[in-house]
């Protein structure tokens, strides 16, 4: 573990070089560039895929769909509030999703048995009950949010071999931007007093000693100082300086919302792929304290992709909101056929730094990881068909289990059903 304190740099060839940064945390900035010269030499026409679908696969795959949601729908709708019977319901949709996922997608025993048994529900359930008994007045959708966090910060411990577990630092930081989030996004809440809370959290992130003005800053700070208490700020700085790292990336990100901009102002790519690498590298520390240079490099990779597939996903609210991203600027404008071919190309290239991850018997995870984030591409795109060319969607569509039409009606099915759904996540 000698090369914790390593971090990149670009040799003259344009290939990552070795260097030492203080206090063993990787300077980002080599990250970010590596990712942009990813960008910008990836194809933007079209590569096909591995894994085609025939119509009929996809028509037998979706009647599987609407069968497994509707049996869902009705079982919830039926069950009592006795415990027993609530656990044996949770156990019983448990495995027909099991069914499902191996029906469809083609998820393996192997992969089943690792999301079936690897303590993930266990983990959802202790969260949801901590996250309810912490802040009871805290809604559903944020907590379940939060929830999505808790998971990939599972994820990362399948990847490392450690145990999958709920700590202290991993709720805490998966609460914490639900917090910031609905303080910053409150507009009750005057720009300057935001301003001045944002100064004040970088200031308690890097350990000074910062009283909180109000009961939100309250929670926030009490969320840093659980994470204080796994982890010790002299001998684990690099997780101290990941929290900052996304501060930093997150308080740039706030740049994108000036509407009279114009392009190539901003650095609109370089702020996405921080944000986002910054956030799940953020992740990566708080769960082992250490990486290597290669793990830490395949997380932002990860985090950044996740975050480009995001702003796709969200094109149509970013463009009305004015918010800036690779995706919103051009929509309207020019098909964003060439910038989706570049984002799964970039993808595809990210998740070769998988192999920076060895735990015994954690071959299935690393697929179902690079399949994810295929498969959540191309449900963005299919979501925002109106931006690409017809021909460009039609070809899309051969590599998906589900057309996406069927797809936007099923997530149409399961949105009218939020509450129940919500009330059954929160009663774990």
């Amino acid at each position: 573990m000698k090369d914790q304190a390593a971090t990149y740099t670009h040799s003259e060839r344009g290939h990552p070089v070795r260097e030492r940064g203080p206090g063993g945390f990787p300077a980002i900035e080599p990250f970010t560039q590596n990712l942009r010269e990813a960008w910008w030499h990836s194809d933007r026409s079209f590569v096909p895929l591995q894994r085609r679908y025939a119509r009929e696969e996809q028509r037998a795959n979706e009647r599987q769909m609407r069968e497994t949601i509707e049996g869902s729908i009705q079982s919830l709708q039926t069950v009592s509030s006795n415990d027993l019977e609530r656990d044996a319901l949770q156990r019983r949709m448990l495995a027909d999703f099991a069914r499902f996922g191996q029906r469809t997608i083609g998820l393996t025993e192997t992969q089943i048995e690792c999301l079936m048994t690897g303590g993930l529900f266990e983990v959802g359930r202790a969260f949801c009950q901590a996250a309810r008994k912490g802040d009871p007045d805290m809604d559903a959708a944020p907590i379940l949010q939060a929830l999505r966090n808790v998971w990939a910060m599972n994820g990362i411990q399948m990847l490392l071999g450690l145990p999958v577990t709920l700590t202290e630092s991993i709720f805490a930081y998966s609460m914490l931007y639900p917090y910031t989030d609905n303080y910053l996004d409150d507009e009750t809440v005057a720009p300057e007093l935001k301003r001045a809370f944002s100064q004040r959290f970088a200031q308690r992130l890097r350990g000074e000693d910062v009283l909180p003005t109000n009961p939100q800053e309250a929670r926030i700070f009490a969320m840093v100082e659980l994470i204080e208490e796994e982890h010790d700020r002299q001998q684990y700085p690099e997780v101290y300086d990941s929290l900052l790292a996304i501060h930093r990336s997150q308080t740039k990100s706030l740049r994108l919302l000036t509407s009279d901009t114009a392009p190539y102002e901003i650095d609109v790519l370089g702020i996405a792929l921080e944000k986002g690498g910054a956030s799940v590298v953020a992740d990566g520390y708080l769960v082992a304290r250490t990486l290597t240079p290669e793990q830490a490099r395949f997380l932002y990779g990860w985090g950044a992709v996740l975050q480009l597939v995001d702003d796709l996903q969200d094109v149509e609210q970013d463009r009305k909101a004015g918010l800036m991203t690779v995706f919103s600027q051009a929509a309207g404008r020019w098909p964003l056929d060439g910038l989706t071919n570049r984002t799964m190309q970039m993808g595809e290239q990210v998740m070769r730094g998988l192999d920076a991850f060895d735990a015994p018997g954690i071959e299935p995870l690393k697929e179902m990881t690079a399949q994810s984030v295929q498969s959540l591409l191309l449900y963005a795109a299919g979501g925002a068909r109106r931006y690409h060319s017809r021909r460009y969607i039609a070809a899309l569509e051969e590599y998906v289990p589900f057309r996406f039409r069927a797809a936007r009606r099923a997530q149409s099915r399961l949105e009218r059903h939020r509450a129940l759904l919500e009330g059954w996540f929160l009663s774990w």
